[in-house]
């Protein structure tokens, strides 16, 4: 189990770095490869995603400037550079009073993610019978107000990062398992708040 890091709140030009780096799929394969693997320098990472050790050096800065993963500095030889991912618990609050350009990034990393995302939700609904119980489907439906919705969503961060294992470092048999949590009225109902 990892210990939940403080959240980190992203407001401003650092929600439209984060949504930028993460709209980049190098980044993004990056940040897989290390969640797999725990650790890895830019020769590895490059051979694992077929990039070159430029590109992905350039990647793994970037990454690292945005408090996404660390550089190992134990490790090493001074010209091959050593990375790990770090747990993170990022939020932006709902609601906020984005500029256009940060909308803008916002949209195309959430359509990115749509797009993943819909992919997951037909292998697990084609694959359902022959998944051996990997793949598991849950629906439900609440009535809930608005504080309640919060606090239901803060209770599911907290059951994740209760069964949370650090990068490299999985439970023997596990697997990488994928879980969204989607909360949205049923009905679009116009609401003063």
């Amino acid at each position: 189990m990892v210990e939940r890091p403080a959240k980190r709140v992203l407001t401003g030009a650092d929600l439209k770095a984060f949504h930028k780096a993460l709209a980049n799929p190098v980044r993004r394969d990056i940040l897989g490869y290390l969640g797999k693997h725990g650790e890895a320098n830019s020769t590895s990472v490059a051979k694992a995603l077929g990039e070159s050790t430029g590109t992905t050096s350039y990647h793994l800065r970037k990454l690292a400037d945005l408090e996404l993963i660390e550089e190992l500095t134990d490790r090493g030889d001074g010209r091959e550079r050593w990375w790990k991912a770090r747990s993170k618990d990022i939020y932006t609050p709902p609601g906020l009073d984005l500029a256009p350009d940060e909308r803008e990034a916002m949209l195309k990393l959430g359509a990115l993610k749509l797009s993943h995302d819909l992919g997951l939700v037909t292998r697990a609904y084609v694959g359902y019978d022959s998944s051996a119980g990997w793949n598991r489907i849950e629906r439900g439906g609440l009535h809930l107000t608005k504080e309640q919705v919060t606090a239901f969503v803060e209770e599911y961060h907290d059951l994740v990062w209760k069964y949370a294992s650090e990068p490299g470092h999985h439970p023997e048999g596990s697997r990488g398992i994928a879980v969204r949590l989607i909360v949205v009225p049923e009905e679009d109902e116009s609401t003063e708040d």
